[in-house]
């Protein structure tokens, strides 16, 4: 890819509205905080949460999945709004919402007020997590968005890295309560501020529809073979992606490793994405979106089928950690990529919030089945026996997602 500066002839360039200069730093600061806080605090704090309340790890777990299932169900609706209007006011009012949903969550004296924070930590998700950030950046950056998507996601991979380890640490020092809300006033401080004055600025209009040919809606799109494949496809990586991310640390604490070196290994995860994102535009440029989606989808199985074969030792584990990251990385921007791939960026907001709501379920879905069937299944290694299986069949899927025909 050439330098941002000569991307395009100066004309062309004067026709585009100034992206803000301080969007891409800004949001690869809230992607570190808004996943490292509201989501993957969640996993290392759950021991100690049912430990704490009596709780079962199936109800917390389901509370935590419900907010996923919200976060799908929301973001067919903020897509549009993204596609209409941009990130702005969309992304701070996300994270307001997020400081508040981790308030409820550690004042909770019950079951119920614990499950209805999540319910809020949903609508959060769905307003600051990766597919308001993607839509914002595809639409300031293109026609160089991949650029822009690796260097958020870099800075995204590194959520669990930071937060793992610090969510643990403050855990044993203050408890899960106290905890939650430490990570709140981070939240607040840093997301808000970022998200309301580093977004301010001009939203450029969708593109025009190519002149030799009719525009194709996003309905029309939607209801095309391959968008279904890429759609089943990708729910079925993600539910085997995060029902990894979610039982790895019981995985590991039945194998006899203590809850920080679980932790740390949950964190290296993190460390392998970031290694992984600096890998996906070299790969975009030498293959096709689907021979990319197959072997990607294909890899990450691989790495969930050698947890299951492998109980240590530790480094081992550790080092699977980082390859399972460095795929899980790639997957991530090929899920950003996946529209304007196939189909350009004209609906990317609406399409891409269509795609995400099938993932994004199974996504929320993971947490609890995957805590569920490992009891059935005979235990964690089983269980990702079976999320190999997943994803071998995904991977199968996602051979055949590329479109008859394209829109600019």
């Amino acid at each position: 890819m050439g330098d941002l500066s000569a991307a395009s002839p100066a004309p062309a360039a004067l026709d585009q509205p100034a992206r803000p200069r301080a969007a891409l730093p800004a949001l690869c600061l809230t992607q570190i905080t808004s996943w490292g806080v509201v989501y993957y605090a969640f996993p290392v704090l759950n021991p100690q949460i049912t430990d704490a309340t009596g709780w079962s790890p199936a109800k917390t777990t389901a509370a935590f999945s419900a907010a996923l299932l919200v976060s799908a169900l929301a973001g067919i609706r903020i897509g549009r709004v993204l596609d209409a209007r941009g990130p702005r006011a969309v992304m701070t009012t996300g994270s307001v919402i997020g400081v508040a949903s981790l308030i409820v969550i550690a004042t909770a004296p019950n079951l119920l007020l614990f499950t209805t924070g999540w319910l809020l930590a949903g609508l959060s998700m769905a307003s600051t997590f990766y597919q308001p950030a993607f839509a914002a950046l595809t639409r300031w950056w293109a026609p160089d968005h991949v650029r822009a998507l690796t260097v958020v996601t870099l800075a995204g991979g590194l959520a669990s890295t930071v937060f793992a380890p610090l969510t643990a640490q403050l855990s044993g020092h203050f408890g899960w309560r106290h905890t939650y809300l430490i990570l709140a006033v981070a939240l607040a401080a840093l997301t808000v501020p970022a998200h309301a004055f580093a977004l301010r600025g001009p939203w450029p209009p969708a593109p025009v529809p190519p002149a030799s040919g009719a525009d194709t809606g996003a309905a029309s799109l939607a209801r095309s073979r391959p968008f279904l494949l890429l759609a089943v496809a990708l729910t079925l990586s993600a539910f085997a992606m995060y029902a990894v991310v979610v039982t790895l640390v019981p995985l590991l604490l039945d194998r006899g490793y203590t809850a920080t070196q679980a932790a740390w290994a949950l964190g290296l995860g993190g460390a392998g994405q970031t290694l992984g994102r600096t890998l996906y535009a070299a790969l975009a440029r030498r293959t096709s979106p689907a021979l990319r989606a197959t072997v990607l989808i294909g890899l990450g199985g691989t790495a969930t089928g050698a947890f299951a074969l492998f109980p240590g030792p530790y480094p081992l584990l550790a080092l699977l950690a980082v390859v399972a990251g460095t795929i899980r990385g790639n997957l991530t921007l090929l899920q950003a990529t996946a529209i304007t791939d196939r189909w350009g960026t004209r609906h990317y907001g609406r399409l891409s919030g269509l795609l995400a709501a099938p993932t994004t379920t199974a996504s929320a879905l993971a947490p609890f089945a995957g805590t569920a069937l490992a009891v059935p299944l005979g235990g964690y290694p089983q269980l990702f026996a079976v999320l190999a299986l997943a994803s071998a069949v995904a991977a199968l899927v996602a051979w055949r997602t590329t479109p008859t025909d394209r829109m600019a």
